[in-house]
């Protein structure tokens, strides 16, 4: 069983569809997270989850959007919270708000969070990867951090798919991984998409100019 890992979509449709048109079939896709927050799609995003039924869990900037609260001193996050809060609807508002902070799927097998098995808003970076992570599943699946990792263990595998829509580990292309089931294996993956169009969507939206253009470096 072949399954597509993405997360950290952050309202980046036109990263989104690249993710999308380059990932292979797969039997199953999931998301880790923060769908939307910072760029102007937030809306396209949901809706592109909710028609393919993705499991996904409640990423802390999906939280605020639902709650209405914001992230202090961080005026990019806070501009993208404010933004998606008049984008959506109340239907997707209750999709957000309907998210589970852990999901375990496929029997099982692949367990979902956003941050760390124990808390949703810790960032857990690849250096703190261990096999002490994993509980009785076979995958442990977190985001965050959008930075792209993978570790194998005798014990399991343990990884970040990379953030769609807002990459932070120096490399400006959109991140996702691939994970098979039956062999055990999980493989990174990136894609380039039009960053361009992304910046300028992000000016003519009114959101901090700096959400975009932070884009072309991957940080």
């Amino acid at each position: 069983m072949l399954v597509g890992v993405v997360s950290d979509i952050h309202a980046n449709r036109i990263a989104l569809e690249a993710v999308l048109d380059d990932m292979p079939p797969v039997d199953g896709l999931v998301c880790a997270g923060d769908v939307v927050g910072y760029n102007p799609w937030p809306a396209d995003c949901v809706v592109r989850l909710r028609e393919r039924s993705v499991p996904t869990v409640q990423g802390n900037h999906d939280r605020a959007v639902v709650t209405g609260t914001g992230f202090g001193g961080n005026g990019m996050a806070d501009a993208g919270v404010k933004y998606a809060r008049g984008a959506l609807d109340d239907s997707h508002i209750e999709w957000l708000r309907g998210l589970p902070e852990t999901r375990r799927c496929f029997d099982g097998r692949l367990k979902l969070v956003h941050g760390h098995p124990d808390d949703p808003d810790r960032y857990t970076y690849p250096g703190l990867f261990s096999p002490e992570l994993l509980g009785d599943e076979d995958v442990l699946v977190m985001g965050h951090t959008h930075v792209q990792a993978i570790e194998q263990y005798d014990e399991g595998i343990v990884l970040n798919p990379g953030s769609v829509g807002q990459p932070r580990d120096g490399d400006p292309r959109a991140a996702y991984a691939l994970v098979d089931l039956d062999s055990m294996t999980a493989e990174r993956r990136r894609v380039e998409y039009d960053i361009e169009a992304v910046i300028e969507a992000v000016e003519e939206a009114g959101l901090p100019e700096g959400t975009g253009t932070r884009l072309r470096k991957g940080r």
